[in-house]
């Protein structure tokens, strides 16, 4: 098949109703794929029960799916500029329903192994492609800046894809099956939307897959670190609440509902999303202290629910980590747009959102680790002072290097 640049959406006058179902393709096929990478966390203790795997294997299948994440940025990160936007989102989506398939039909820890490296892949193909599209799509200056819908798409899914599974879960007679004969229903659609919207990406190149190497430049080297530790230990607070979340409430809270557990996953992403929206409040010399302020008290509330066995601590913990983690993430990328090279930006991204997702993975399965040699609780504690103690190290290197007299180096705009 042949894709070709339609002039409605890449050059001279546009079709209002073409551009807006362009949009909307776009926004959609980004968010059901966001959605079908976390729909997995409700069901895990079913398979668990299905299957007979231990806490430690379902730590190990979540840190799969962000390796696969990891190894796709690195890997496919630049396919879109090379052959089109749509094409990648046709592959994306593909992956995405190709995904929902296999675990419609697990019947082994292989097959759920095998959905979540297909699930990372889509993940990643969709996020830089899907993003580009948009912004094609949503030029400055509009009514509904790009950056936005993006933001909605990806962290709407992220956030709605565990909460609509638990529902599901809870109210159909297959808890295994339903949800996934939803997603592969809505992945279809996202599929089609996708294959009938005209290409955006006007200018293309030579498809070379080459690994991206990782890059950070030396003009920004210890505010990309800052950043990135503390968007990190946030991530690895995300992962560990996807992997685990659902074990903890049925096991220590006995509340086997899968839609509480859903909901537990949803607060932590739609905390995230609102905490990206939220850093443009904050002078750029502030953004983070209060990101690493608040990943400690977020830590604090979520060992407090593992040591008191509550649910009230555990939810606002995750809502807290939620607003700290997408804080720091708004001021990582921001700092990266505005002092980064404009040559090496895509490289400084992708590099900073490989990071992310590696401590997305590594503290999964250690926390896994600790889980099989102790138990979910001091697991869990032994977790929670490990975030509070890193993001202590990055709010006490803050204060050191930003002392009385210090000029702001962490990029944007300082506000008066």
């Amino acid at each position: 098949m042949t894709w070709r640049t339609d002039p409605v959406l890449t050059g001279g006058r546009r079709s209002s109703g073409t551009h807006r179902l362009g949009v909307a393709a776009v926004a959609f096929a980004f968010w059901v794929t966001m959605a079908g990478t976390t729909a997995p966390t409700a069901l895990y203790p079913l398979y668990g029960e299905r299957f007979g795997f231990s806490p430690m294997t379902v730590t190990v299948i979540f840190a799969v799916y962000a390796m696969g994440v990891v190894a796709g940025l690195l890997v496919f990160g630049r396919v879109s500029d090379q052959v089109g936007r749509r094409p990648v989102l046709v592959a994306a989506t593909l992956l995405a329903a190709g995904a929902a398939g296999v675990f419609l039909a697990a019947d082994s820890l292989g097959a759920l192994l095998t959905a979540r490296v297909m699930s990372g892949f889509a993940a990643a193909l969709v996020t830089g492609a899907a993003t580009a599209a948009l912004t094609e799509l949503l030029p400055p200056g509009g009514r509904t800046p790009a950056p936005m819908v993006a933001l909605g798409a990806n962290m709407g899914g992220l956030a709605c894809g565990t909460l609509l599974a638990g529902v599901l879960a809870d109210g159909m007679a297959a808890p295994l099956r339903s949800p996934w004969v939803v997603m592969l229903v809505l992945s279809v659609i996202g599929l089609v939307g996708v294959a009938v919207t005209p290409e955006t990406a006007a200018h293309r190149s030579a498809l070379t897959l080459r690994p991206q190497p990782l890059r950070i430049p030396v003009e920004i080297r210890a505010d990309f670190l800052r950043a990135a530790m503390a968007a990190g230990a946030g991530f690895a607070v995300l992962g560990v609440l996807t992997a685990v979340s659902g074990l903890f409430l049925g096991t220590v809270l006995h509340e086997p509902g899968h839609a509480l557990a859903g909901g537990v996953v949803f607060t932590a992403f739609a905390c995230t999303a609102l905490g990206q929206l939220t850093v443009r409040r904050f002078r750029p010399a502030t953004a983070l202290p209060t990101a690493c302020a608040g990943l400690i008290v977020a830590a604090a509330l979520i060992a407090t629910a593992m040591a008191t066995g509550t649910l009230a601590p555990l939810l606002i913990g995750a809502a807290a980590n939620g607003l700290a983690t997408g804080i720091a993430l708004g001021h990582g990328i921001g700092s990266i747009a505005a002092r980064s090279a404009p040559e090496h930006r895509g490289a400084t991204v992708s590099t900073f959102f490989a990071l992310l997702y590696s401590l997305l993975a590594v503290p999964a399965i250690g926390v896994g680790v600790l889980i099989r040699a102790t138990s979910l609780r001091p697991a869990g504690e032994v977790f929670s002072g490990v975030v509070a103690l890193l993001a202590l190290v990055v709010l006490l290197s803050l204060v050191r290097t930003r002392g009385p007299g210090r000029p702001d180096v962490s990029g944007g705009d300082a506000r008066p």
